[in-house]
């Protein structure tokens, strides 16, 4: 099985729902998924947007597991492959890939996407394409992770606010804390 077009575009309504400001920078990428569910088949000569999907997960002492990129960190990101069932199933398979970790939960109240968000072509590395990244909120004990990954310095916890995406940082500051 893999991530079907009817399954991105349920999980774009549910966001899209909870977060109606952000409608706008999503319609395109909701009108493309739409496309593609009801055809079956991509008919934009490889030109739709291209959906990637990420784990936030937070630690006990509410800090970000972060992955080691380009001499810092950042959170772990990637396409769906063929073997994923949902965005989310990807999201952790990635982790668990990159980072070996276990026993992570779904944050209460954050079943669904909690944040997506567009980049524009030229601006990732994806190529000439939409890059829309929807990232869930998980949270596992600091323990969860390979403690070899932690010593070696693939993998950190860091603390929320030295997060360097603004939008990651106030979406899971909200989660967690309740700020607007």
């Amino acid at each position: 099985m893999s991530v079907r077009d009817d399954h991105i575009l349920r999980e774009l309504s549910h966001y899209i729902y909870e977060h109606p400001a952000d409608r706008m920078a999503l319609m395109p990428v909701y009108d493309a998924a739409r496309d593609h569910s009801q055809r079956r088949a991509c008919a934009h000569d490889q030109r739709c947007p291209l959906v990637t999907t990420g784990a936030v997960v937070v630690d006990e002492h509410d800090r970000v597991l972060c992955l080691r990129h380009d001499g810092g960190y950042a959170l772990a990101e990637a396409e769906p492959e063929e073997r994923d069932d949902s965005l989310s199933e990807a999201a952790l398979r990635l982790l668990t890939e990159e980072v070996g970790i276990r026993d992570v939960w779904t944050q209460p109240g954050a079943e669904g996407p909690f944040l997506v968000d567009v980049t524009r072509p030229g601006q990732h590395r994806y190529g000439p394409r939409l890059r829309v990244g929807i990232r869930y909120l998980f949270r596992a004990d600091s323990g969860a992770v390979f403690p070899s990954m932690i010593e070696s310095g693939a993998a950190a916890w860091v603390p929320i606010p030295d997060i360097g995406i603004p939008s990651v940082r106030a979406r899971v500051e909200h989660h967690l804390i309740g700020t607007p």
